[in-house]
């Protein structure tokens, strides 16, 4: 005759302690969730049900916690949105456009690569599908550059490199931090769907604190070059002037944010921006922070470094509300996107309004509700040069 088989509520033989049957019962008191997906599902409940699943799902259902916790937040953090990665060429530059428009960022911290994607697009040329297995040799001869597997025009990107240039000419000499400077080329951009152009509207401040190693760099270097044969003086960026306003911004804030798209000199440039602080005074760290990345943590690497880490440096605060999600930012950064603006409608918060005198922040203050500024409707394309 077969055994009965002991249902749970049974008793069963075992070593283990009254104390540790307690310990365990915690532990095995939340199930996983496993989620239903079902016609007409929006894609924020969908990352809102990730949070009780496993694995990465889990890890973004968490981030999206992390980004309600943020925009809850009476004291109204000011969130930091670190940039890298060929986001532009994987065609996000909508959803990065729209997260600035709707206020959900305050200061924009990114690679020149993905800065330049947007201005070259902004002047009319395009990012087009290609595929990884391309004849390399062959787009070559073509004049065509490839981003895994997205192409674009060599000669439209020269020719947008000397552009950059350009407007530098038009600039008084000096010094100019890369906020001074990305502003200035944002007033010359016509083109509505452009995160640079919209933050010069918005006076959303962008610093690029490797401005140099990208295309815009080298049309900076192309203007040097000029003003070095012509006799005459010319602009330069000064990355240390970038460290004292956005230290600036950090100071003059009751709490920041951090958004981490991949990795990268963003990511440490906007940690360090609480650690210089300290020489104001001030002892900071981010109250709240989320990252979506696929950088792996064993290197040692900073762009894969756990924001856990983070907190040993004091660049995260020991009670700070975190998260990472090690999922390619053109799958993660898309849902997490469609999570806040479903269950946080823009405008997400009243924007900040930033007064500068040079290098100089005079003050920050929260705007009315109704804002000075018009933002233009999504969607006028610049015209071809």
């Amino acid at each position: 005759m077969a055994k009965a088989k002991k249902t749970p509520s049974q008793p069963v033989d075992s070593p283990l302690t009254g104390a540790q049957r307690r310990a365990k019962r915690k532990l095995l008191s939340r199930e996983v969730d496993q989620v239903a997906v079902a016609p007409g599902l929006a894609a924020s409940d969908l990352v809102a049900a990730m949070a009780g699943m496993s694995i990465q799902a889990r890890n973004l259902g968490t981030c999206a916690e992390v980004l309600s916790g943020m925009y809850r937040d009476p004291a109204r953090p000011t969130v930091l949105l670190g940039l890298a990665g060929p986001l532009i060429a994987a065609g996000l530059r909508r959803v990065l456009r729209d997260l600035v428009v709707g206020g959900y960022v305050d200061v924009v911290v990114s690679t020149g690569a993905i800065l330049y994607q947007d201005v070259y697009q902004a002047r009319g040329f395009g990012h087009f599908r290609g595929t990884p297995e391309a004849d390399d040799a062959a787009l070559r001869d073509l004049r065509i550059d490839r981003i895994y597997d997205t192409y674009v025009d060599e000669e439209r990107f020269i020719d947008t490199d000397v552009w950059c240039g350009r407007v530098a000419d038009e600039l008084p000499p000096g010094n100019y931090s890369s906020r001074a400077y990305l502003d200035a080329l944002g007033s010359k951009l016509d083109d509505d769907d452009s995160i640079v152009r919209q933050c010069h509207l918005l006076g959303v401040p962008i610093f690029s604190p490797a401005l140099n190693d990208s295309s815009i760099g080298i049309g900076l270097t192309d203007h040097r070059r000029r003003c070095l044969l012509a006799g005459r003086a010319g602009i330069a960026i000064d990355s240390i002037r970038d460290n004292y306003e956005l230290t600036q911004i950090v100071v003059a804030s009751r709490k920041t944010a951090a958004i981490y798209v991949a990795g990268g000199v963003p990511k440490n440039y906007i940690n360090d921006s609480v650690v210089m602080a300290s020489m104001f005074g001030r002892d900071c760290g981010h109250d709240y922070a989320l990252q979506v990345t696929t950088a792996v943590t064993q290197d040692g690497g900073l762009s894969g470094s756990t924001l856990g880490e983070a907190r040993s440096w004091g660049k995260i605060r020991k009670k700070a509300h975190y998260a990472m999600a090690w999922v390619e930012p053109s799958v993660s950064l898309p849902l997490l996107a469609a999570y806040v603006f479903d269950k946080h409608p823009r405008p997400a918060r009243r924007r900040l309004a930033f007064t500068w005198n040079g290098e100089t922040l005079e003050e920050m203050t929260v705007r009315p509700r109704s804002p000075a500024r018009k933002t233009p409707p999504a969607g006028r394309r610049g015209p071809r040069r």
